[in-house]
């Protein structure tokens, strides 16, 4: 069962024992992302969790390695629009290691000027390789389309222009203002003592407390665009308006996405790829944000089977808006996302990124039995109904990255 504390600064520490293992996993996140940045500073966040591993007033970059290796410890991190997450997975013996070497790193980080410079050269090149991947680069230019001028529709890394202007003194002062107590959540899962419990509470005790993250609004705004680049391949990604995360229909929408094309008898999949071969890659997805989201479909293929696959795509979400779906789909599908859910949790580390989603989203640890519950009240006319609400051409949004052709020509295969 999973338990939480809230210390006097403010750091939810949520805790959950298991028996059977001898790992533990250990994340440190902060509700901080690049949708939080202001626009002079755009790609901070994910600048800060890089320097995070270059060394601590006490540790440099090198001595931080070896001592996560020392105890075996697997450390990595990572930013997202709407935070930011350190964590290690190390044997119960070594939990409170892992702990102090963690919150040395959040805290007490040494941003030295030279660093600062070396990384920012690592990051922009982190940027060109997002550029030459054209599966990342239709999503980055369709999200700025789509959420113009606001901070969720600009790159988690930044441009080079702002990379530029940002330096020791700006990422020292801007995880001062951000990496406080109220904006924190530990999460900790797996095999630990009371004292190993205690000591990661002590650790962290001593973040500021500081003021909770405000949550930006985010505007959908229909849009279309193109980018030529000369590859082999056409990438092409169709977005319509979707759910918050926290939105009731979560679960209708996750076996809506799972039925259209989050697997390999989707009917995107079945369709496109199996039944005629117009392409290798093709899928739906959902991106769920605090107040905004979408429903995309991603394809890629060769210029000369673009035009009938957006046909085929076209038809199918148009019987998907007309009939809704099947029984057997319906319980074949909760099915499968139930063994999902339920196979993660067999993984410490799943575990504790599952608990602290869901603080950061309902303000509780959701148990299994509560999602798998939840899950099971969708019923067919469920996904109907949200399939009619979503699936609306007029509200659709496009790009395009490759040897493409101009909006106005893709637009026209749906009208």
């Amino acid at each position: 069962m999973v338990e939480k504390i809230i210390l006097d600064n403010g750091v939810r520490v949520l805790h959950e024992k298991l028996e059977h293992v001898r790992s533990c996993a250990l994340g440190v996140w902060v509700e901080n992302g690049s949708c939080h940045e202001p626009d002079e500073l755009a790609g901070i966040s994910h600048y800060i969790e890089h320097m995070m591993f270059k060394g601590t007033e006490s540790r440099t970059a090198a001595q931080l390695a070896q001592a996560f290796d020392a105890i075996g410890g697997q450390v990595n991190a990572f930013t997202t629009k709407e935070h930011t997450c350190y964590y290690a997975r190390t044997l119960d013996t070594h939990v409170q290691q892992a702990a102090e070497l963690l919150c040395d790193m959040v805290l007490h980080s040494a941003f030295r000027p030279e660093d600062v410079d070396l990384e920012r050269g690592v990051i922009l090149e982190e940027i060109g390789m997002y550029e030459d991947t054209p599966e990342d680069l239709v999503s980055e230019i369709l999200s700025a389309a789509v959420y113009p001028s606001q901070p969720l529709g600009r790159p988690i890394l930044g441009t080079q222009g702002t990379l530029q202007h940002i330096d020791s003194q700006a990422l020292k002062d801007y995880r001062s203002k951000q990496y406080v107590g109220e904006n924190t959540i530990i999460s900790l899962c797996g095999s630990f003592s009371e004292a190993d419990l205690q000591a990661v509470c002590d650790a962290f005790a001593a973040l500021p407390a500081g003021d909770p993250v405000d949550i930006p609004q985010a505007t959908y705004r229909k849009a279309a665009v193109v980018k030529k680049k000369d590859i082999e391949q056409n990438h092409l990604l169709l977005v319509f308006p979707g759910l918050y995360a926290n939105h009731p229909d979560r679960y209708v929408l996750a076996v809506l996405n799972n039925i259209l094309g989050a697997g390999m008898s989707s009917r995107l999949f079945q369709r496109v790829r199996e039944q005629n071969g117009l392409c290798y890659s093709i899928y739906s997805f959902t991106s769920l944000y605090q107040n905004t989201g979408v429903l995309g479909i991603y394809v890629a293929l060769g210029r000369e089977t673009q035009e009938d696959a957006l046909r085929m795509i076209r038809e199918e979400l148009e019987l998907f808006r007309a009939e809704g779906i099947t029984a057997e789909e319906l319980a074949r599908t909760k099915e499968q996302l139930k063994t999902t859910l339920l196979m993660s949790l067999e993984s410490t580390n799943s575990r504790m990124s599952s608990m602290a989603r869901n603080e950061m989203i309902f303000g509780h640890a959701q148990s299994p039995e509560e999602a798998v519950e939840k899950l099971e009240k969708v019923t067919v006319d469920d996904v109907h109904r949200l399939a009619q609400e979503l699936l609306d051409f007029a509200r659709m949004s496009f790009s395009a990255v490759g040897n493409v052709s101009q909006p106005e020509e893709y637009l026209a295969l749906f009208r």
